[in-house]
């Protein structure tokens, strides 16, 4: 908590929370306004009532077709009575039993706590228990959840008054439904979809797997995410046949056109004259050309086969998935989803960052563009994949395609965004990865840009295998940090670095080492147009175009 929390107690909360001790002569607290409904007793908190519809998400599949992101048209709603309801904090905490009751209590100490001492001590016992509780709406996820409690567990939205009135406008402005076509959740979305089957659960402990293994919905989504790969991949590897198949079919006729025309013979000009040297070559290209039309389509009557072969399994797994009820929340797999989204909120908060739970107004970002939005930070990608224009590319058998990730956004005051896997294990030619954003950050841009380039560290290092220290930019990266003697994880430092590589180096400010700024100039490049300004910018970026021409003429790029 902060100092400017004296101990006292707002006389609403103090209503709402059924807070009866006296205040002292001096404490300054009014008594609450008549106006306000009565307190709400214990019993009427913790007593199940029927839930009301709420709309759900739907889900996204990959479109390996789409090669940027839609700008954003509108970043906000119109706002919507979310703190209207006088039952608010009354809705949340019913049904939730012991659980509810402990984070009642211990938010009424809180709230009312005489020191600086005592607050703190109830702040750390808050966020434990705040996480248990979101253990009893996990287990209430549906498309029934009353608004009130999906509030809560998407924004960390407890209670209306820790909130100034031009913050609950803010947040009642905040567009509730994905109509963006890209796959950012907020954090009862993706629970939601985990529970429902309709994405992979995030990669965890062995033990966790092998309790999944008998569960038959999540069985038949990895069948169905590892046969889409297969189909897909497949796919790329039939549209790389053809476009050979094709190129190899156009140069026929400038090849036959060449030996039809026939010089006069030398000695005998009434008589045409044999093939010269250009005709037997052309003859030749013509010979080997039909060899490897041959060859091409006989592999390709075998690519067809397969991709049948792998379509016809993937339409019977997606029908048996249909068949087990996809739709409805296994309660048990969201919440372990649950224990693995706790973890990525402690890694977005660092150690020494703030770990408080609730949303609460001195701790929100003052602006509306600083705030993790889907759309905030959907914008953000689009301008971090502008300069660099691979951080989404993925290479697999020879074909590139485009995969945005799953994005996650934690309703926590986290200063670091991070990625949790760079694709799933059943699929790694074509799933989406999973990185996490928090919604409340110190500079929500750098922690974006931080998540994409542990995802692009991530991806490198996969690809490169065992031989990640020597092959790839992470080679080149591990053999720079070990040459300079320094100790820490290399993987936070390139981070680091590629966070001025997009901030600062982009506009032509030199903040890397000479020797980073060559990797990345080679390894993540940016696009023309920004090459070309930079180029004008200083000396150092015109001796890298320099170089890079002396690449391209010697075929070494």
């Amino acid at each position: 908590m902060t100092e400017k929390y004296s101990g006292e107690i707002d006389p609403e909360i103090a209503e709402l929370l059924n807070f009866t001790s006296p205040p002292s002569k001096d404490s300054g607290v009014k008594s609450a306004p008549s106006g306000l409904p009565s307190a709400p007793s214990f019993d009427d908190l913790f007593t199940a009532k029927p839930n009301k519809a709420l709309s759900r998400d739907p889900a996204s599949d990959v479109d390996l077709t789409v090669k940027t992101f839609n700008p954003i048209q509108e970043f906000w709603g119109a706002p919507q009575p979310y703190f209207e309801n006088k039952d608010y904090y009354k809705i949340i905490l019913k049904d939730g039993g012991e659980t509810a009751a402990r984070v009642h209590k211990i938010l009424t100490e809180l709230m009312n706590a005489p020191d600086p001492e005592a607050r703190g001590q109830a702040r750390l016992r808050l966020v434990p228990a705040w996480w248990d509780f979101l253990g009893t709406l996990v287990r209430d996820l549906s498309p029934k959840m009353e608004q009130p409690k999906a509030l809560a567990l998407r924004f960390g939205a407890l209670l209306p008054s820790l909130l100034s009135p031009e913050q609950r406008q803010m947040v009642s402005c905040i567009k509730w439904d994905n109509r963006t076509g890209e796959p950012v959740h907020y954090f009862d979305e993706w629970l939601r979809k985990v529970g429902s089957g309709e994405v992979v659960p995030l990669a965890t402990d062995e033990e966790f797997k092998a309790v999944k293994k008998s569960q038959d919905n999540g069985i038949a989504l990895q069948r169905v995410e590892k046969l889409q790969g297969q189909v897909q991949a497949q796919s790329g590897l039939i549209q790389l046949k053809i476009q050979e198949l094709s190129d190899l079919e156009n140069s026929l006729p400038s090849q036959a056109e060449l030996l039809r025309q026939h010089a006069r013979h030398p000695r005998f000009a009434h008589l045409a004259d044999v093939y010269n040297n250009a005709q037997k070559s052309s003859l030749t290209t013509i010979q080997e050309t039909v060899k490897r039309l041959a060859v091409l389509d006989r592999e390709l009557t075998v690519s067809f086969s397969d991709l049948e072969k792998f379509q016809n399994e993937l339409d019977q797994a997606r029908q048996r998935l249909d068949d087990s009820g996809g739709s409805v929340v296994d309660a048990k797999t969201a919440l372990h989803e649950l224990s693995s989204l706790r973890q990525m909120a402690k890694l977005s908060c660092g150690r020494q960052g703030n770990h408080f739970p609730l949303m609460m107004k001195q701790y929100l970002p003052p602006r509306q563009e600083d705030v993790g939005t889907r759309e905030n930070v959907l914008a953000i990608m689009a301008e971090v994949e502008h300069l660099d224009p691979g951080v989404f590319q993925r290479t697999f058998k020879g074909m590139a395609t485009r995969i945005v990730p799953h994005v996650i956004l934690l309703p926590s005051y986290g200063e670091y965004g991070l990625c949790w896997e760079p694709f799933e294990k059943f699929n790694r030619s074509t799933s989406r990865g999973r990185i996490a954003i928090p919604m409340y950050p110190k500079n929500l841009k750098q922690a974006v840009i931080f998540a994409l380039g542990d995802l692009r560290w991530q991806v490198a290092k996969e690809k490169a295998g065992y031989r990640w220290m020597e092959e790839g930019i992470t080679g080149w990266y591990y053999q720079w940090f070990t040459d300079r003697g320094l100790r820490g994880d290399v993987r936070e430092f390139f981070i680091q670095d590629y966070i001025l590589w997009i901030t600062k180096e982009s506009e032509g400010t030199q903040k890397l080492d000479k020797d980073i700024r060559g990797i990345f100039w080679r390894n993540i490049p940016f696009p023309d147009e920004v090459r070309d300004t930079l180029k004008n910018r200083g000396f150092v970026y015109s001796e890298l175009c320099k170089k890079d021409i002396n690449r391209s003429l010697s075929d070494g790029y």
